[in-house]
């Protein structure tokens, strides 16, 4: 259990005091700063930990395996709880997190045939808006909802070019092997 690994597993748990917070009045008028803080946080976790893996050679099955995982259970359970608060619309969602879905099934079965389908950058710009439209909406100025909705529609497109990429990249992944 190395550092990397560890950065990951707080950030899971990070998540369950991020969600009630989110959805709850436990903390009142400062709840929005905490969990603001809480998901900020968690995404820097996210940044370190594949910079330390790959630094100090670090990097596990566990970490291939849960830090991908991570990141989607992050951004899957702010998405969800935005939702739930009337900040985005949850036809938005479905296609973000149908792409995670998606590109994770084309992964495990690139995996079997010995591929290993790297991250593009069309796929860390995607991260990068979405994380920027979560962040947005939590904070929630309305002096700024112009642009908090821009950043929304580049991260649906975004999510939709990465995954296009993705697919037309990598199309013979999907190709039986003899």
């Amino acid at each position: 259990m190395n550092l990397p690994n560890k950065l990951t597993i707080f950030r899971v748990i990070l998540i369950v005091p991020f969600v009630i917070i989110m959805l709850t009045d436990f903390c009142g008028d400062a709840g929005k700063w905490i969990a603001l803080s809480l998901f900020v946080i968690a995404s820097l976790t996210d940044l370190l930990d594949g910079k330390i893996a790959r630094k100090y050679n670090l990097i596990t099955n566990f970490g291939k395996f849960m830090d991908p995982l991570a990141d989607k259970l992050l951004v899957s359970a702010a998405m969800i709880c935005l939702v739930e608060m009337g900040k985005i619309p949850s036809w938005i969602v479905i296609i973000i997190i149908s792409r995670e879905f998606i590109i994770s099934g084309f992964r495990l079965i690139a995996s079997d045939n010995g591929v290993v389908i790297a991250a593009s950058y069309w796929g860390k710009f995607k991260t990068v808006f979405q994380m920027a439209m979560i962040i947005l909406m939590i904070v929630d100025i309305e002096a700024i909802a112009p642009i908090t909705n821009l950043v929304m529609w580049a991260a649906l497109i975004l999510t939709v070019v990465s995954l296009v990429d993705y697919l037309a990249k990598n199309k013979d992944v999907m190709k039986e092997q003899k």
